[in-house]
C-alpha cells in the first residue's frame, strides 16, 4: 500500500494498493490451448442510420442527444440496462469540478441541463453564490464534502444515481435517439479501410448495424482499436487514474458525525485508519453521497490491473466485494456514525479509469496547461487542476484518429497525455468531449464530408446554440496559428 497526496497536478489523496507478485489471480494462469475456427455465416442487419453511438455512458449519453438534435437519425447500444455508465453504474456519483478557480461554471451544455433537470432532493453541493469562494469557513465545510479543494469551493455535486438514469433515459428519448439496451458492440465494420456500423451481440444472437458515422463511446477504445486506430497505455503512477475497483454505498450512517470526528480528531482519524489497513487489507475511507445518511465508497483503489484482461476485472471485483464485508463490519464497530451501517449496493459496473488512449489528430497535452490559451478548434473548456494553472482548451482534433476516417471517440479514451487524461476521464470532461462528437458527427452527415473535414466554425457555433462555454475564437487566432481551414484535414499537434 502507498499514498498519493493532493499536488498541483492531482485533486485527490488516497491508498492505492499495488498489486503483489504473490496476489492470487482468479481462475489462475491461463494454458496455451491453440485455437478453434469460427465457420463465416451471414450476420443481420439490424438496422441503419446516420450515426452509431456505442456506450451509453456519460459521453455517449450526451453524444447520441447532441447528434440528434442536430437532425441526425440515431441509435444507441448500451451493454446494460441504463445510461450513464460510470456515473451511474459505477457509483462514480461524486461529480468533479464543473466550476473553475474563480467559479465560473466552465462545463455547461449538456452536462448543466442533466443536472438541472435532477430534483432538489437528488444533488447535493454548495450554493451557486459560494463557487469560487475563498472564505476559510466555507472551504473547510466543503473540503470535507468533496466541493473543496486547494481553499476554494467549486461546483462538484454528488447526486442521485437511479435518478440520474432515469433523467438520461428521458432526455435520449425526447430527443428521438433509437435506444437498444443489452447490446454488446463487437467488431466495426470496414469498407475501404473506413468504419461504416457494427456488429454486436444481444440474446437474438450476433446483428449489424449501418452508419455513415460510429462514436465510440465505450471508454476503452473498443471500436477504433479494433479499426485498426493507433492508441497509447502509459500511465501516471503518481496518480490514481489507473486503478481499479468496485464502488459501493452504506446506508444508515450519519455523515455530519463521522465529518466531526474525522475533522475534530486528526490523532484519532490517523488510528483509525492504521487500525482498518491492518485489520481489513484493503481498506479505504467514505465520501459523502446526496443524503446524509448515505456513505460512498469508491476504493479501496487496486494498482497493477488491466481493464482488458477477463480474469484481472474477475479479480478486482472479488477482492472489492470481500473488502466491503471487511469493512462494514470495521466500520460499524470502530466508526462514529457507522453503528447501524449496512449495505444497499455494490456497483453494477466495475471502475475502470484507463485502458486505452485514441491516438487523435490533436492532444489534451501537460505541456500546455501554463499557457491557457484557447486553442482555435476549442470544442469546450476543462477547470484546470489547481489553481496554479488557467482553465485547459479542448481540441477538436482529440477526438479525431490520426488516420482512421467514419469513427470519432469521446469519453476517457479521447487523445490526451498520461497528465492530462487525470481530468479528461472525470465525468464532466465526458459529457464535454461527447456533446462535441455528437455535433460534429451530425454535421458531418449534413454536410457529406468526412470528420476531419468538419468545418469548426461551424461546430463551435452549433456548441455555443447548445450552452457550451467556449472562449472568443479571436482570442485563439491571436496567440496560435490556425490549425483548421473548412474542407481541409486538422493538423496533426502531437
Amino acid at each position: 500500500m502507498r499514498t498519493t497526496v493532493r499536488s498541483d497536478e492531482r485533486i485527490l489523496s488516497s491508498d492505492v494498493f499495488d498489486r503483489q507478485d504473490n496476489d492470487r489471480i482468479l481462475n489462475g494462469p491461463r494454458e496455451a490451448l491453440g485455437t478453434i475456427e469460427e465457420p463465416s455465416r451471414a450476420i443481420p442487419v439490424y438496422r441503419q442510420c446516420d450515426v452509431l453511438v456505442v456506450g451509453g455512458g456519460p459521453s455517449g449519453t450526451a453524444a447520441a442527444i447532441a447528434a440528434a438534435r442536430g437532425g441526425a437519425d440515431v441509435i444507441m447500444l448500451e451493454r446494460h440496462n441504463h445510461l450513464g455508465g460510470l456515473s451511474t453504474g459505477g457509483l462514480v456519483i461524486w461529480i468533479d469540478r464543473m466550476s473553475d478557480w474563480q467559479g465560473e461554471l466552465v462545463i455547461r451544455g449538456f452536462a448543466k441541463e442533466l443536472l438541472d433537470r435532477l430534483p432538489p432532493d437528488a444533488i447535493a453541493g454548495p450554493d451557486r453564490d459560494d463557487w469560487g469562494s475563498r472564505d476559510a469557513a466555507k472551504a473547510a465545510h466543503w473540503s470535507q464534502r468533496t466541493a473543496a479543494y486547494h481553499g476554494v469551493v467549486t461546483w462538484s455535486p454528488t447526486i442521485d444515481p437511479e435518478r440520474l438514469k432515469l433523467v438520461s433515459q428521458e432526455m435520449v428519448l425526447e430527443a428521438g435517439v433509437r435506444l437498444v439496451y443489452h447490446s454488446w458492440a463487437c467488431l466495426p465494420i470496414m469498407e475501404q479501410g473506413k468504419v461504416c456500423g457494427a456488429t454486436f451481440e444481444s440474446k437474438e444472437g450476433r446483428m449489424a448495424i449501418r452508419a455513415k458515422v460510429v462514436i465510440d463511446a465505450t471508454g476503452d477504445g473498443d471500436i477504433f482499436h479494433r479499426a485498426g486506430a493507433a492508441c497509447e497505455d502509459d500511465v501516471e503512477h503518481d496518480d490514481i487514474h489507473h486503478c481499479m475497483n468496485t464502488a459501493w454505498l452504506f446506508g444508515g450512517v450519519d455523515m455530519n458525525r463521522w465529518i466531526a470526528f474525522k475533522a475534530g480528531d486528526p490523532e484519532g482519524f490517523s488510528r483509525f485508519l492504521a487500525a482498518g489497513r491492518e485489520q481489513c487489507g484493503l481498506f479505504d475511507r467514505p465520501f459523502v453521497s446526496w443524503r446524509n445518511e448515505v456513505a460512498l465508497f469508491m476504493g479501496p483503489r487496486q494498482s497493477g490491473f488491466s481493464g482488458l484482461n477477463v480474469d484481472d476485472m474477475s479479480t478486482v471485483e472479488v477482492r472489492s466485494h470481500a473488502a466491503m464485508g471487511k469493512m462494514l463490519d470495521f466500520y460499524r464497530a470502530h466508526a462514529p456514525g457507522f453503528e447501524g451501517a449496512f449495505l444497499i449496493l455494490s456497483a453494477p459496473q466495475l471502475g475502470v479509469r484507463h485502458t486505452r488512449r485514441l491516438k487523435g489528430v490533436d492532444a489534451v497535452l501537460r505541456s500546455r496547461w501554463p499557457d491557457g490559451v484557447p486553442l482555435p478548434t476549442e470544442i469546450g473548456v476543462s477547470p484546470a487542476v489547481s489553481p496554479k494553472f488557467p482553465n485547459i482548451s479542448i481540441p477538436y482534433g482529440a477526438l479525431v484518429p490520426e488516420r482512421l476516417d467514419g469513427l470519432l471517440a469521446c469519453g476517457r479514451h479521447v487523445s490526451c497525455d498520461r497528465n492530462s487524461h487525470g481530468f479528461m476521464r472525470e465525468i464532466p470532461q465526458c459529457w464535454i468531449t461527447g456533446q462535441a462528437a455528437g455535433a460534429a458527427a451530425a454535421l458531418a452527415v449534413k454536410a457529406g464530408v468526412e470528420l476531419r473535414h468538419v468545418d469548426v466554425d461551424a461546430l463551435q457555433a452549433v456548441l455555443l446554440d447548445q450552452g457550451v462555454y467556449l472562449r472568443a475564437r479571436r482570442a485563439a487566432e491571436a496567440t496560435a496559428p490556425a490549425s483548421h481551414a473548412s474542407g481541409e484535414a486538422l493538423a496533426t499537434h502531437r
